[in-house]
């Protein structure tokens, strides 16, 4: 599938970068001790130096680098042992020191990559510019006073990866798979929470157009984007609005643009600063960042299977499709589940349960695996009682419907109910026989040729015995008996 975008006078390529803000898993901010939680009463997490006071001195968390660190290396990206806090002069009413405190010549973390991966078991590596640490701002709140804006100094100085990508995206599907794979690498290594709906994942997309394999044109960034969804939309009408634009003989403003949900649009927002306009210089009260090989070596040992070894794991020891190892590996604790379902048994039969039932009702209900009224054990044990012709799979879908509800073992209800599969040759022989004679002319319509009519039969006589007849002993004995 092409990802050129058609106007008027032609086709058009879209070039996308991003730039993700992910907001550090710690207990305190970057260079204060106040807390971090989410959902806190406004501006109760808020130390002087947050706040700006004069006279107040940052002191850097630790914690925060090796997260940082941490997320460079599952990026397999270029960990740089000096880095440098530079200050970024600009103003906004919630940042109360007048600038932020962000990293500029010398990030913490260099060039990476990410394996995305693609619909029909496609993938594409996506290159990472940089990634580097930087404190967030405060809140204006607009809603609470018909002439007054209320701050909340709650955000400021929270800790934030700012993880920038090579304008090597092409589509908003790209895009939208670029930011999948890279919060749940994050989610992986604990380094971010991955939150986009309370701001803890926010993404910056810088969108131009041009023609094939013509010169990058000029960009415009739409900031804010917190959900994957809205990320589409946005760069779908913004490639679009260019295109237009160009086509009509006029010419692109570079901009920052803010997206409206609600219209489904972009709208212009200020004109795009550039990196002077910032005024960066070394932050004089924070001394250079100087790493040791071996602190990077020893949290290099403690990475976790990542998920793209983890999918290439899963098709090679499963023998599973590259889409369905995407989907289970899309979490950890998905991949655990799955790995606890699949052990011992038939792996594909594993990967559907999981994947279509169990996803099927959590998502319905809006559920997370962790929170599953049906264990892995449980799944397995269902999984088993198909295996051994216990139950037939109609039946197991039944069965997992009201282990779903209730919590139950499988073998428990299947007892109850009196759900076990007739697999007794002559019980099934005798249905069999009662079917044909009931319907002589069906049968004979199938020996003159109407082979479609097998699986009417199967389904009375499945129907007769309210699921329970072993479907592959019925097929074999129906084909014998329509053949004498």
């Amino acid at each position: 599938m092409s990802d050129l975008l058609t106007g008027r006078t032609g086709d058009w390529e879209i070039v996308i970068g991003l730039e993700v803000h992910a907001q550090v898993v710690a207990d305190a901010k970057l260079f204060s001790g106040a807390a971090t939680a989410f959902g806190a009463e406004p501006n109760e997490q808020v130390s002087f130096v947050d706040a700006g006071m004069p006279g107040m001195l940052p002191v850097l968390n630790e914690t925060c680098v090796r997260q940082a660190v941490l997320t460079g290396l599952a990026l397999n990206a270029q960990i740089n042992l000096q880095s440098i806090f530079a200050r970024k002069n600009y103003f906004y009413p919630d940042m109360p020191q007048g600038y932020q405190i962000s990293q500029y010549e010398e990030p913490i973390v260099g060039e990476g990559e990410i394996v995305i991966d693609l619909p029909g078991d496609e993938t594409r590596t996506i290159g990472i510019e940089r990634l580097h640490l930087e404190q967030d701002a405060g809140k204006s709140v607009h809603d609470r006073h018909p002439t007054k804006s209320y701050i909340d100094l709650n955000r400021s100085g929270v800790t934030l990866m700012e993880i920038v990508s090579k304008p090597d995206m092409r589509s908003a599907e790209e895009a939208a798979a670029y930011v999948t794979k890279l919060r749940a690498i994050l989610r992986y290594i604990g380094s971010c929470d991955g939150n986009m709906q309370e701001g803890s994942l926010r993404c910056d997309a810088n969108v131009s157009v041009r023609q094939p394999g013509g010169p990058l044109g000029t960009r415009c960034e739409i900031k804010n984007l917190n959900s994957i969804r809205f990320m589409r939309q946005a760069i779908d009408y913004e490639a679009a609005r260019q295109v237009e634009i160009i086509e009509d003989g006029g010419e692109i403003k570079q901009e920052t643009r803010l997206f409206d949900s609600g219209k489904g649009e972009t709208r212009s927002m200020r004109s795009k600063e550039d990196a002077h306009d910032y005024r960066y210089f070394p932050d004089p009260d924070l001394l250079p960042l100087r790493l040791e090989q071996s602190f990077i070596d020893a949290l290099k040992e403690s990475l976790p299977e990542l998920p793209e070894a983890k999918k290439q794991r899963f098709v090679k020891a499963f023998g599973l499709s590259a889409y369905d190892a995407s989907v289970l590996v899309a979490e950890r604790e998905t991949a655990d589940y799955f790995e606890t379902v699949a052990e011992g048994r038939d792996a594909k039969l594993a990967a559907n349960w999981v994947i279509s039932e169990l996803f099927g009702r959590l998502n319905r209900s809006e559920t997370p695996v962790a929170e599953s009224p049906v264990s892995a054990h449980a799944l397995g044990g269902l999984i088993d009682l198909i295996a051994d012709d216990t139950i037939s799979g109609r039946i197991a879908k039944d069965v997992f419907a009201e282990m779903f509800e209730t919590g139950r073992a499988a073998v428990d209800i299947v007892e109850e109910k009196g759900l076990r599969q007739v697999t007794d040759t002559g019980a099934l022989e005798a249905a069999v026989d009662q079917v044909m004679a009931e319907n002589s002319d069906r049968v004979a319509d199938y020996r003159s040729g109407n082979q479609k009519l097998l699986g009417w039969f199967m389904g009375q006589i499945m129907k007769a015995s309210q699921g329970k007849a072993n479907p592959q002993m019925v097929s074999e004995l129906l084909r014998k008996k329509l053949s004498d």
